[in-house]
């Protein structure tokens, strides 16, 4: 079936056939079909669908959808999958030996250093090429707290860093996750720029802790895990008082709109 137009149309009414055949070719129509092309008017409408084996506007939707969609192997994923088989690797370089050669700990470094790198790549290639996939989602900080816990637990074993430090780390780490899937219903937390510094100290900190280090350069470490520890509490308190912010006015939102639609 080719294409016909509407002055050539047979019925009783040359008006009601081209309004017909111009609905069928309108340029938003086309556009959305063949991927933004302008040239075809009317008969590329009629053509397509025929071209085309008669698809339906539905199942143009869901071939869109499934073109658009990320896919699970793109290179922001493979990243994250990167970092979470790091965790078992480094576990084994860190306790390697007894877990205090300084040959195994820069080996444990290096991954520890690997994993930190690449988190900080692929959540940016995610949100700049479009490649935000649930697994993503899901994954990305599950690996950042694997291998971080993984780093303050091996150093508390060995008895490198007081358990004390490890515990308030991971316990706000946990805290704010949980706290978070708590109000998402009212909205999203967003990352601040002390949170996003206090990541930055705990790995420096962690990393000079992994490393043998002596002299002046372990004094330093001790004060940057110092600070690291000071920006994890306010950082969290901060969290904390954003989460009831947020939540106030998530309810006072709903009250409101409950009001409105009782009035």
């Amino acid at each position: 079936m080719t294409g016909v137009p509407a002055s050539a149309a047979s019925g009783p009414s040359q008006a009601g056939a081209a309004g017909k055949a111009s609905a069928m070719g309108s340029p938003k129509a086309g556009s959305s079909r063949a991927g933004g092309s302008k040239a075809g008017g009317a008969e590329s409408g009629v053509q397509g669908g025929a071209q085309d084996g008669g698809k339906s506007p539905r199942g143009g939707k869901i071939a869109a959808a499934a073109v658009n969609q990320a896919s699970v192997w793109n290179i922001a994923n493979l990243l994250t999958m990167l970092r979470l088989v790091l965790v078992p690797g480094f576990v084994a370089l860190m306790l390697a030996d007894g877990g205090y050669d300084p040959a195994w700990r820069s080996l444990a470094w290096a991954a520890f250093a690997i994993a930190m790198i690449t988190d900080l790549f692929d959540g940016h290639l995610a949100r700049s090429y479009n490649l935000v996939t649930d697994f993503g989602k899901i994954a990305d900080p599950i690996a950042d707290k694997a291998i971080m816990g993984a780093a303050l637990i091996c150093l508390s074993a060995l008895g490198d860093l007081p358990w004390w430090v490890t515990a308030v780390i991971l316990g706000r780490e946990l805290g704010i996750t949980l706290l978070r899937f708590l109000v998402i219903r009212y909205g999203v937390i967003p990352a601040s720029r002390g949170g996003k510094l206090k990541t930055l100290t705990q790995g420096v900190a962690v990393g000079m802790y992994i490393l043998a280090l002596t002299g002046w350069l372990a004094t330093l470490r001790w004060w940057v895990m110092a600070a690291a520890v000071v920006l994890t509490v306010v950082t969290g308190l901060d969290y904390v008082r954003q989460a009831i912010v947020l939540r106030r006015q998530g309810i006072a939102e709903r009250k409101a709109a409950l009001e409105e639609t009782e009035a």
